[in-house]
């Protein structure tokens, strides 16, 4: 009789129910604010009002919520991927290929 893991893990994230938009724009962008101009008017095009849950840079390896992918060593899915995830993201904003990487959750008034 085998043993299944009480908790399994995950090996792919489940992207069911968010856009995923997959931007490269002409030029390499200069920085991460620049990215995030480009990242928030995609968002508020697509959804209007928005949060942004989390977030990616890769220039820096530097993510938001800082520090959530220290729980995830070893996993297939990155901290701020699971984050926006499970916190209600319709829209992942996807620059240069994983250079930048924006979670939104739109926000009715």
């Amino acid at each position: 009789m085998s043993e299944q893991p009480v908790c399994p893990l995950r090996v792919a994230p489940d992207f069911s129910g968010v856009t995923v938009v997959r931007l490269v724009p002409p030029a390499p962008l200069k920085d991460y604010l620049e990215a995030m101009r480009v990242a928030d008017a995609e968002a508020a095009s697509r959804l209007g009002k928005t949060m942004l849950l989390s977030w990616y840079d890769r220039d820096r390896d530097f993510e938001s919520p800082q520090h959530s992918s220290e729980c995830h060593q070893g996993s297939a899915v990155p901290g701020y991927v699971d984050y926006g995830l499970y916190h209600g993201a319709k829209l992942m904003v996807d620059i240069e290929a994983g250079r930048f990487v924006f979670f939104y959750l739109p926000v009715e008034l």
